[in-house]
């Protein structure tokens, strides 16, 4: 496993993780879902964020109070699945940018190949927290990480709903310095690459295309 691998146990984050994950889960209820796992994700992956005080003046009495100090953040979405994640931790972070790097998986070697990259300018300025809903073979994680320390980016983090063991070990080998956030690690991946139990097809899922 990684080095460093947060799995959020929240009773009601686990409770939202079950109902996405029943197949009888509708298309928009799969969607909401999804949206609102993300958001308590990224309560969980912000925990740390610097802060700073700031002088403010409640209606009682001025004070001392903090805020989150330093650049804002920027949310990278692995296409398409990844900003089904998005909105999610937009209202929560609403001050955030947002980059997308388009990947998709070879279905002969499993190798994630890119097809869209779009960051920020000042990317590199920033901590970047890379979306995902599931992290499965771990390739297109990897290749995504990959590109945007290539971009100048050295504060990183990922995000997903679900992790396998492989993929966490995987991730963890290539990109050990990057710490992972999940709400659950699932019991290993078929022969088609597919997390088991899991959920299905992210995308398919979130955007009704199946």
């Amino acid at each position: 496993m990684a080095h460093c691998v947060t799995v959020v146990d929240h009773p009601l984050l686990q409770h939202k993780l079950t109902m996405a994950r029943d197949a009888a889960t509708t298309t928009d209820n799969f969607r909401r879902l999804v949206r609102e796992i993300a958001s308590m994700l990224a309560y969980e992956v912000t925990r740390d964020l610097p802060t700073e005080k700031i002088r403010v003046t409640t209606p009682v009495a001025e004070c001392e109070a903090p805020v989150i100090s330093g650049k804002k953040l920027c949310l990278v979405s692995i296409l398409r699945a990844g900003n089904g994640m998005l909105d999610g931790m937009i209202d929560l972070l609403p001050g955030a940018r947002v980059g997308h790097i388009g990947l998709y998986r070879d279905p002969e070697s499993l190798e994630a190949v890119e097809y869209y990259f779009k960051l920020p300018d000042d990317v590199e300025d920033r901590l970047v927290i890379v979306v995902d809903p599931m992290l499965a073979t771990g390739n297109s994680a990897s290749a995504a990480l990959s590109r945007l320390k290539e971009a100048g980016v050295s504060s990183l983090k990922f995000v997903c709903l679900l992790a396998a063991p492989e993929g966490l070990a995987a991730l963890g080998a290539a990109h050990p310095d990057v710490p992972i956030t999940t709400a659950a690690v699932d019991d290993h991946l078929n022969d088609h690459g597919y997390i088991v139990p899991g959920l299905g097809d992210a995308g398919d899922r979130i955007f009704g295309t199946k």
